[in-house]
């Protein structure tokens, strides 16, 4: 794993839970958290730099990131069980992840992440469109 590490795991899940989730494998997990980056980069990357975001290591990384990121690939790997076993709470932290992505992305939430930098080290602040369309004419 690159972002998460085992530990980080341990946070939103208990160590025999994540053992059945992954099969002991730590290649299921690695996977699972190539998911989990790529989906929530999806919704982050119009505001914030996630590359460098996602290559922070230890204390480094910011803290939500982290838990919304573990329960995003939890929820990737609880998938494939047999008759969904303990979906129920994977689902619902899932959803309250997307929530708060989708609040980033509508800027209702504003985490201390890396913003976007041009080559000359300043930070690249990305245009609103802001406007309507033309006014009707209801003159015939």
């Amino acid at each position: 794993m690159r972002f998460l590490t085992v530990e980080d795991f341990k946070t939103v899940c208990d160590n025999a839970t994540l053992q059945v989730i992954n099969q002991s494998d730590t290649e299921n997990m690695n996977r699972a958290e190539n998911y989990a980056i790529e989906e929530i980069s999806s919704y982050l990357n119009s505001r914030y730099d996630t590359f460098l975001a996602f290559s922070q290591t230890g204390n480094g990384r910011n803290a939500q990131l982290v838990m919304i990121t573990c329960d995003v690939a939890l929820y990737h790997l609880i998938s494939w069980l047999p008759k969904r076993i303990g979906f129920e709470i994977r689902e619902i932290r899932y959803k309250s992840a997307i929530a708060w992505l989708r609040d980033v992305q509508a800027g209702k939430s504003s985490p201390a992440l890396p913003m976007p930098v041009d080559s000359s080290g300043d930070e690249v602040i990305k245009p609103i469109r802001f406007g309507g369309m033309e006014k009707s004419k209801y003159d015939y």
